[in-house]
């Protein structure tokens, strides 16, 4: 019974509470979110303590720095950001079916997955060239929490670094093979066989701490038994790791294959015959769970997930 009356409250929220509730975490104050959403702060505080009497939760925990959001606070953030978006994205499909077209299809993306995004695109554009598509490159983490606020209809990545695993849909379709590149001017370039004691000369380029490709070459350290080294460059950018490898002979960088193999193809990198003995995770395709996708979104992992 208080379930269903929970529920029966919650649908009478009205937007401007859905809206209150999406800015305060970007405000970081209740006074700065009212001034966005252009309502007065005696008009805040009372439609924040009216959500709460209707979640039948503190939501939030007033300090003297401002908000601190609970756990149920932040559930409710992220679905507020959630119908927020979900409503932008209504009036833009609207917009485009009036012109007889479908809305823009929002793609977030991991590095090594770049290729195939690529070749989906390639085949999705062809298709349907009045279709408006935004590709987003980043790690795991940040796509999932863009993917979370709405702002993405789907990634290219992996789950497995999400503490909320539960909200997605996920469907694995591509193994991810990893390959060491260098310079090609670099030392090791052409040696028939490669051994990671052959790297104590060189400084790799990884992805930043916890991220499965860097897990992966300390995994590979690990079952050799060596340390893993400490002078890295850390960065999460493709166009640095391969400025910094064009720069210096010094450097080699961790990479999947399928973007080795582009950069490889330009001349700005060579492959080194060293063999992962690690298995990299594969390459999930991630939608939130219980979410409609929109008909572009749907086409697109058709094209995606053909090959």
């Amino acid at each position: 019974m208080m379930m269903d009356q929970t529920m029966r409250g919650l649908g009478r929220l009205t937007m401007r509470q859905i809206h209150l509730l999406a800015t305060i975490d970007d405000a970081n104050s209740l006074k700065a979110a009212a001034a966005r959403i252009g309502m007065s702060q005696p008009r805040a505080t009372k439609s924040l303590q009216e959500i709460e009497e209707t979640a039948q939760q503190q939501l939030f925990i007033r300090t003297n720095r401002g908000l601190s959001a609970t756990p149920a606070g932040q559930c409710a953030i992220r679905h507020a950001k959630v119908m927020m978006s979900q409503i932008r994205s209504f009036q833009e499909e609207l917009r485009h079916i009036a012109d007889g077209e479908w809305a823009r299809l929002r793609v977030g993306t991991i590095m090594g997955a770049v290729p195939l995004v690529t070749e989906a695109v390639l085949a999705f554009t062809e298709r349907f060239p009045s279709v408006s598509i935004e590709i987003l490159e980043d790690t795991s983490g940040e796509l999932l929490r863009q993917l979370d606020r709405g702002d993405l209809d789907l990634v290219i990545g992996r789950s497995s670094v999400s503490p909320t695993p539960e909200l997605y849909d996920v469907f694995a379709f591509q193994d991810e093979i990893l390959t060491v590149v260098a310079n090609p001017a670099h030392p090791l370039v052409g040696r028939k066989r490669v051994t990671l004691t052959d790297f104590s000369d060189s400084r790799w380029i990884v992805y930043t701490a916890r991220m499965p490709m860097r897990l992966s070459l300390e995994q590979e350290y690990q079952q050799a038994g060596l340390a893993f080294p400490r002078t890295l460059v850390e960065t999460r950018s493709a166009f640095a790791t391969m400025s910094l490898v064009q720069s210096s002979q010094n450097y080699v960088a961790l990479l999947s294959n399928d973007v080795a193999n582009v950069f490889a193809g330009l001349g700005i990198a060579r492959k080194l015959s060293f063999r992962l003995h690690s298995k990299s995770q594969a390459y999930e395709l991630i939608t939130r769970t219980r979410t409609p996708l929109p008909p572009a979104a749907s086409e697109f992992i058709r094209l995606l997930t053909l090959r």
